[in-house]
């Protein structure tokens, strides 16, 4: 195990819940090497990982999507190269990425066994096994480096008081994956009735929301109309931070499969999440704090994104979740 390691350059692309569920990976890297610098290269749309962890020291951007994703890999290349770094870690599963850290020049070269390519061109070629917790599978990328095991994601939070008898709703997903074509969680309406079941049993209802759920948003309070329930759907939540602490202080918490769910598991607060088309065993941990609401509904192919297709079907008989179903989970648990 190398004890000299003081300047590490991770590459982690994604959507700000792989950021979160990546964060595990770093926890431990710094628990083994305290005092070395840490910089993450990622997309710029995930930046606001920074709002939960000190542990970044510098965040570089890449455009892996845009029209000149091979220019900026290349100036990636070239930061690495030139930026003293003793370490460099990816987690990406693309047979072209040991080729990526080859060029780095980096001593140390860490990422996936992707075949021969991998073996020959990184110093360590790690096992990659995704048929499991997705953090646990990102953290095997530091076995080479460190003993410690960090089995959840860790953010930067205060403990928060809890309001009595409160449900936290975030019902929205990422305006990317919906104009992708994939849809991971109910319709609005049974949104709004959720809230309504809810409310009507005396629950403190708190439904809450970015600007990517802004449609989803306004169709739920159309349908609620007067119904009693502190709304922090106008501005109030202004960082990722101000929705960590607002999950923190709910007794329960509802939303989708998306980034709010990797905070609230996080902050382990009681947590219910919608899960269709992808897999709830590879995205949330086997623990007692956290449960799936799934479909009772059989698909053969669920869960089917991403293996097996990469835009959601037409059927959707896996979301086939009814309002009901929710509530009984959410209040008898």
């Amino acid at each position: 195990m190398n004890k000299d390691i003081k300047k590490v350059f991770i590459i982690n692309f994604g959507g700000i819940g792989d950021e979160i569920m990546f964060l595990p990976t770093i926890i431990s890297l710094k628990k083994t090497y305290p005092n070395c610098k840490i910089t993450l290269c990622l997309e710029e749309r995930t930046k606001s990982i920074k709002d939960l962890t000190d542990l970044i020291d510098e965040l570089y951007f890449v455009n892996i999507k845009g029209k000149d994703k091979y220019k900026e890999l290349l100036k990636m290349v070239f930061k690495a190269r030139f930026g003293q770094y003793d370490t460099i870690i990816s987690s990406g599963g693309n047979k072209l990425i040991s080729l990526l850290l080859f060029f780095t020049g980096i001593k140390n070269r860490i990422g996936y066994n992707t075949g021969l390519l991998s073996k020959i061109l990184l110093t360590n070629a790690v096992e990659l096994n995704k048929n499991q917790y997705a953090p646990k599978m990102y953290h095997e990328l530091v076995s080479p480096l460190t003993n410690e095991i960090t089995e959840l994601p860790e953010i930067n939070i205060e403990p928060q008081e809890k309001i009595e008898n409160s449900i936290l709703i975030h019902p929205g997903v990422s305006k990317m994956s919906i104009q992708k074509g994939i849809i991971k969680t109910v319709d609005a309406k049974t949104w709004a009735k959720v809230l309504k079941l809810l409310t009507e049993q005396g629950k403190h209802v708190i439904l809450t929301g970015g600007p990517d759920d802004k449609e989803c948003i306004e169709i739920i309070k159309k349908e609620c109309g007067t119904f009693d329930y502190d709304d922090y759907t106008q501005g109030q939540i202004k960082s990722l931070r101000d929705l960590a602490e607002l999950i923190s202080k709910a007794e329960k918490f509802i939303c989708s499969d998306s980034a709010p769910l990797h905070i609230a598991i996080a902050l382990k607060t009681r947590t219910y999440a919608i899960f269709g088309s992808t897999d709830d065993k590879k995205l949330i941990p086997q623990k007692d704090f956290v449960t799936p609401i799934k479909s009772k509904k059989h698909c053969p192919l669920a869960p089917c994104l991403w293996e097996k297709r990469q835009t959601s079907c037409e059927n959707l008989a896996c979301l086939s979740i009814s309002a009901e179903e929710i509530v009984e989970i959410v209040t008898n648990s």
